[in-house]
């Protein structure tokens, strides 16, 4: 899990945009393309929940609340997922997470925070 690592988290205005990404090491990650990618939030005094996902065939889901503003993506060639945010809203504040799973096979990364303030 130590081997799963986030990272594009800051500060930025509302409306404004980051790009989050997820990189796994060749040594976690045999086979990437194969593992499901899955973001996660979660804010102060709130449960985590799950934000966009990416199966390793490439379909996406997303929350609603963030449905037309972020978008999934991965790059298997660099053993990476991408989770572009748009129109980021003071809600999105929160860490997020990544994790990555293969049936038996289940990874975190540290996180990585996201404020979204004037």
């Amino acid at each position: 899990q130590v081997q799963l690592v986030e990272s594009g988290g800051g500060l930025v205005q509302p409306g404004g945009s980051l790009r989050l990404a997820c990189a796994a090491s060749r040594s976690t990650f045999s086979t990437f393309s194969v593992y499901r990618i899955t973001w996660y939030r979660q804010a102060p005094g709130k449960q985590r929940e799950l934000v966009a996902g990416i199966t390793s065939a490439g379909t996406t889901n997303y929350a609603d609340s963030v449905k037309g503003r972020f978008t999934i993506s991965r790059d298997n060639a660099k053993n990476t997922v991408y989770l572009q945010m748009n129109s980021l809203k003071p809600e999105d504040t929160a860490v997020y997470y990544c994790n990555a799973y293969f049936h038996a096979l289940d990874y975190w990364g540290q996180g990585t925070q996201v404020t979204v303030s004037s």
